[in-house]
């Protein structure tokens, strides 16, 4: 059965209209955005099976990219770049809560801050935070993008920008898309290499931070 054809208190549009939006589901919000299904399948039956692909998490739906969304029968490019960009207001909502200028403080502000753009990837990314005298956020910016399972820290990079934004201390965050928050080997070299050459343009390197499915890891806190 086509949804206009179900129950009038059924359809996602009419119950969210009478009950709100907190009254449907995952699939039924999904379905909203979708508009429409495919021959086979109502847009709730579509969403269903995109929530499936994601393994029924909307936080692991986030991390898909256009190409993964696409690949899915029945999500061209219009329905996914509906469901990116909404993706992406949701992660902007998450960061304007901070302020423009936030103090990072520890670890945890840290991770507020930048696991928005990292906790639903599927490849790796590094991301650096830049800090002034104050510890206040200058800016975040992405500093490499890597596979699925490792990224480059490009030190000349990272301290070239940290240079040009007058910024006198640092803090390095990467995810891991496996989950595992735990740094590996190469993850402490790079780590090492990066706040030696800080060190020598009067720059800190105040934390490392790994970020995996359900939470981080801080190379501070663990006296790293």
């Amino acid at each position: 059965m086509r949804i206009r054809e179900w129950k009038e208190s059924d359809r996602p549009r009419e119950k969210m209209c009478g009950c709100g939006a907190a009254s449907l589901g995952d699939s039924e919000l999904i379905a909203i955005l979708l508009r429409t299904g495919t021959k086979d399948l109502s847009a709730v039956g579509l969403s269903r099976k995109l929530l499936a692909e994601a393994g029924n998490s909307i936080n692991g739906l986030a991390g898909f990219s256009m190409d993964r969304l696409c690949a899915v029968p029945g999500i061209g490019k219009a329905k996914a770049a509906t469901l990116m960009a909404v993706f992406e207001i949701a992660k902007r909502i998450e960061s304007e809560k901070l302020g423009p200028r936030p103090l990072v403080t520890d670890s945890k502000a840290a991770y507020r801050i930048i696991a928005p753009e990292l906790r639903n990837l599927c490849h790796e990314e590094c991301w650096v935070l830049y800090l002034n005298r104050a510890g206040k956020l200058i800016s975040k910016e992405r500093s490499s993008t890597g596979g699925i399972a490792c990224t480059v820290m490009d030190t000349k990079k990272i301290l070239k920008s940290a240079v040009e934004k007058s910024a006198s201390s640092i803090i390095i965050a990467h995810n891991h898309p496996s989950g595992n928050p735990f740094p590996g080997e190469q993850d402490r070299k790079q780590t090492k290499i990066l706040k030696e050459a800080a060190a020598i343009l009067d720059i800190t390197l105040v934390d490392h931070i790994i970020v995996g499915k359900n939470g981080y890891f801080s190379f501070c806190d663990e006296g790293l």
